[in-house]
């Protein structure tokens, strides 16, 4: 299928990550199919994106005849045949469970034409296990949003093996036509790049917590503050670079020895759990939450994002 042709577009799951997804489609004029097993989470999803688009509003990035429009262009879906009608594109996002995503995209392929990309938004399950026992397993594809999706621009796109190089380079021009900042990932390996990356910082993270040698929230801080601040700009090897590779070389001699090779999930999460200080849904983490503190964070987040996506773009 070709770029052009794709114009009605399925998501399957209307969740954290499914309403935003169906968000980004619908603010581009797609027509949007929006499917939940749970009636509840699929009838709130449109109060949702509504509250999503509420900071563009406030930051003068959109306007209140656009958030209608959207809002217009996504229709509520209450079976798996209704949300397939007529689809160019299927997403999934359903949880991260193998086997429910298998059932799902064995539904998607019987209630799809033969040209419909399925894709999947797993943020870490192999694509080429996701379609196992498929029987057109070439137009299964990986497409990672990163949460908010309709504010963070990365879409990584997965190529298994068995993904043709029509669907790879059909999906890397579609994220690009939504205004994403698409990235290919050539090999189907687990985690992908952004969270294999993500879960490295956070295993060192944690391991100097349960160390005794920093807070959470002094951690917090030095990412946040330090080269955090950087990273909307500039990226590890730009950064080598620019230091020299020799230097770079020096440092990684005598400091990767010293960083942590757990193997295993931390201690630190596993007391968390069985104490149930499971973050934001239990009101506390490492951190104490307050639905005020909730909305504050988010809020802070989705603008800081949005300012910064605005500021790359005038560099």
């Amino acid at each position: 299928m070709k770029l052009e042709e794709t114009k009605n577009v399925g998501v399957v799951g209307a969740g954290l990550m499914g309403h935003g997804i169906a968000q980004v489609f619908g603010s581009k004029g797609y027509r949007v199919n929006l499917f939940d097993k749970d009636q509840g989470m699929l009838e709130s999803a449109p109060n949702r994106i509504r509250k999503n688009l509420q900071v563009f509003l406030e930051m003068k990035l959109t306007k209140e005849s656009d958030v209608e429009q959207c809002l217009q262009n996504i229709n509520l879906c209450y079976d798996m045949s209704a949300v397939c009608s007529g689809a160019d594109i299927m997403i999934e996002a359903v949880i991260e469970n193998l086997e429910v995503k298998k059932s799902v995209f064995a539904e998607m392929e019987r209630l799809t034409s033969q040209q419909t990309i399925l894709c999947s938004n797993t943020s870490g399950i192999s694509i080429g296990r996701i379609s196992e026992g498929l029987q057109f397993r070439d137009r299964v594809i990986g497409t990672h949003f990163w949460n908010p999706p309709h504010v963070v621009p990365c879409v990584e796109v997965i190529k298994s093996e068995f993904t043709s190089e029509e669907v790879f380079h059909t999906i890397v021009d579609l994220m690009k036509e939504l205004g994403k900042e698409p990235v290919r990932v050539l090999k189907d390996i687990l985690g992908f790049l952004g969270n294999r990356l993500q879960l490295a910082l956070f295993r060192e993270a944690l391991s100097l917590v349960e160390k005794g040698i920093a807070a959470p929230e002094d951690i917090d801080r030095v990412v946040k503050y330090s080269f955090g601040s950087r990273l909307p700009f500039i990226g590890p090897f730009e950064t080598a670079d620019l230091a020299g590779i020799d230097l770079g070389y020096e440092v990684y001699k005598y400091l990767v020895p010293d960083l942590s090779i757990d193997s295993r999930p931390s201690n630190v999460l596993k007391t968390m759990i069985d104490d149930g200080l499971l973050g934001v849904k239990t009101g506390k983490g490492f951190y104490r939450w307050s639905d005020e503190k909730i909305k504050d964070v988010t809020n802070r987040r989705d603008s800081g994002l949005l300012e910064l996506i605005k500021i790359r773009s005038k560099l």
